[in-house]
This record gives structure tokens, C-alpha cells and sequence, in this order.
């Protein structure tokens, strides 16, 4: 109990528990948070955005964010900066490229100070434990913007834009040739919550995450989606309505990537490969591409390459994001995208 004539402090942003969303989750730190109805949401607040921007051009005015990237970054720093100033918010960045999160004073006394100054919490790092001890001790919203686990913004942002090309993904196939790694497991993730089928083609020895592959399969059973995991590329690519690679090597590995280059190169996309898909397949990446490697020029450059949509797209699904985290679920707009 306080002392007579003490006031004691308590953060007005401080509390137990983060307050649940009715449809909603408290972080998006991996595509599970979200289960099938937080990426519908997601995808349908994100096609109502990118239609009618102006209508939210001050939904998130007062609100502030930063972003705290252990790893360098063009697409996904300057599309959530973009996207929280376009809704009205401010953002702060800060460099941790030279040292962890963590090193310098806990992650718990980092949150704690985190939680009294901003409203939401964006985190780039090597760790995916970085991003979990985030948000089990900060009580405003976190969101992970890569970790060596898994790219949740990224995976969102794809199947907006196959959501774009396609419609209704139920009966549509996403091949992944290459490095089982964080944007195959998001991919993963996102397309069992959507009830979509996905193969993905790696080495032996470079397959997903057995827990991830578990989980993406439990999440498929409610769905209807289906997950295949192979070895064999054209096998993947048969029929496929899109074709995505991502690089053999990603950051933290540099110390693989000569073995690497000698295990991956029949998992190239090429045109000989992108003639197995459909004729109307797509080819994605999330980029930086590693031109000549993993894909070729004839294919990162062809008409089936949707790689700036995907950029683009990174844009109006993490202001869906930031909305819905943000308190805006219960205030979306009554008209439609078509209205």
C-alpha cells in the first residue's frame, strides 16, 4: 500500500493482460496469432486500404511505433514507415545492426520502458526468441518483421497478391522451390489458413521446420488446404498456379552459402522450370533476388513475374495490420472495397 500523501505511478499503458480483439490477436509474431479468421480479416481490411486510402488517412493519428531491425532492410522498413505515416502515425527507428537486442540491458527492462513511450512494437531479428520474450513482457502490441522462424508480413502480403491475380485461392496451388526457411514457413502457414494447396520442393536436409510443417497441417485439416513437401522441383512446380523461390542463402548463413551454391542449383527457376506450372502461373519472390542463382533474369523479368506487386502489396497489408492492432476492428468502415 502507498504511503500517506504518496502517489504511486503505474503507465496508463501498462496492464496484465494485452486486451484481446473480438476477431482479433494482441501480436502478430507468427502467422498461428492470426489462425484462419485474422488472415481473412487481414486480407480483406488490406483490399478495402489499397482501394480507398483516403478514407483512413487519419484513423492512427496520435499513435506512435517503433522499429528496432537487427538485419538490413528496404522493403519492409520503408512499407510499414510509409504505412503507419499514411494512417496519421509516427514512426521511430532504430539501427540495431550493430548490436542484439538484449546485449546492452534485458529484453525485459527494453519492453518495460518500450510499453511507456509507444503504442506498437515492430522487431527484425536473428531470433525468433527475440521477438517471443517481446511480447510476453511488453503490453502494447508487437509485431515481427522477420525472424530466422518465420516473415508473417511477407507471407500476408503474397497471397494478397495471388488473392489479386486469382480470386478465391481454395482450388489454387503455390509451389516453393528452394531453402525450407522463415518465408516458406509463413507461406505455409498462411496458405493452410486459407484452405489453399502448397508444395514445397528442398534439398534433403533443407526442409521446413517439422514443428512448423505440424502446425500448418493441423491448421489444414480445418480448412481443407493441403501441404506437400518434396524433393523433387518439377514435381512441385507440375500444374502449380504460382512458382516462388526466395535465396539459398539468407542472412546469418553466409558462412553456408559455398555449400550451398553446390547443393541448390537444380532448384533454380528458370524457364525450362516455369514451363511445368499452368500457363497463367505466376512467379513471386520476395526479394533482395539473387539474379542468376535462385532465379534467372528470363524469369525475375518476364510477364508472369508479379515480384513489385508483392512489393507493393507488403504496404497495404501491414496497414491492415497496424489498424487492427491498433484498435481498429471495431471501427472499419461500413461500405465495401466495391462501393
Amino acid at each position: 500500500m502507498s504511503s500517506p500523501g504518496v502517489v504511486s505511478y503505474k503507465s496508463s499503458r501498462a496492464r496484465s493482460e494485452k486486451s484481446p480483439q473480438v476477431f482479433w490477436c494482441s501480436d502478430v509474431i507468427s502467422t498461428r496469432d492470426l489462425g484462419p479468421a485474422g488472415v481473412e480479416a487481414v486480407l480483406r481490411l488490406a483490399a478495402i486500404m489499397k482501394a480507398r486510402p483516403a478514407d483512413f488517412r487519419k484513423a492512427l493519428s496520435g499513435r506512435q511505433m517503433v522499429m528496432f531491425f537487427e538485419k538490413p532492410s528496404l522493403r519492409t522498413r520503408l512499407t510499414f514507415e510509409a504505412g503507419m505515416n499514411s494512417l496519421g502515425g509516427s514512426t521511430m527507428f532504430v539501427d540495431q545492426t550493430q548490436e542484439r537486442l538484449g546485449a546492452r540491458e534485458t529484453l525485459s527492462d527494453v519492453a518495460h520502458n518500450l510499453e511507456r513511450w509507444v503504442d506498437l512494437i515492430v522487431l527484425r531479428t536473428f531470433s525468433q526468441q527475440t521477438i517471443d520474450g517481446m511480447a510476453h513482457h511488453a503490453c502494447v502490441p508487437v509485431i515481427n518483421a522477420l525472424s530466422d522462424i518465420e516473415h508473417p508480413c511477407q507471407a500476408l502480403a503474397d497471397y494478397f497478391t495471388l488473392v489479386e491475380r486469382f480470386g478465391d485461392l481454395k482450388d489454387r496451388t503455390l509451389a516453393y522451390v528452394g531453402d525450407g526457411n522463415n518465408v516458406a514457413h509463413s507461406l505455409l502457414l498462411t496458405a493452410a489458413c486459407l484452405g489453399s494447396s502448397i508444395r514445397v520442393a528442398t534439398p534433403a536436409g533443407y526442409a521446413p521446420n517439422p514443428q512448423i510443417v505440424a502446425d500448418a497441417r493441423a491448421i489444414a485439416e480445418q480448412t481443407g488446404g493441403e501441404i506437400s513437401l518434396l524433393t523433387d522441383p518439377r514435381e512441385a512446380v507440375a500444374g502449380a498456379d504460382a512458382v516462388y523461390t526466395d535465396a539459398w542463402t539468407s542472412m546469418g548463413q553466409e558462412g553456408e552459402e559455398n555449400k550451398r551454391a553446390t547443393i541448390f542449383p537444380p532448384y533454380q527457376v528458370n524457364a525450362e522450370l516455369m514451363a511445368e506450372a499452368a500457363p497463367d502461373a505466376a512467379f513471386m519472390h520476395c526479394l533482395p533476388a539473387h539474379r542468376g542463382l535462385e532465379v534467372t533474369d528470363e524469369v525475375m523479368d518476364s510477364a508472369q513475374s508479379v515480384i513489385f506487386e508483392q512489393a507493393e502489396n507488403r504496404l497495404h497489408v501491414q496497414k491492415a495490420i497496424l489498424y487492427l492492432l491498433l484498435g481498429g476492428g471495431d471501427r472499419l468502415p461500413a461500405r465495401s472495397v466495391h462501393a
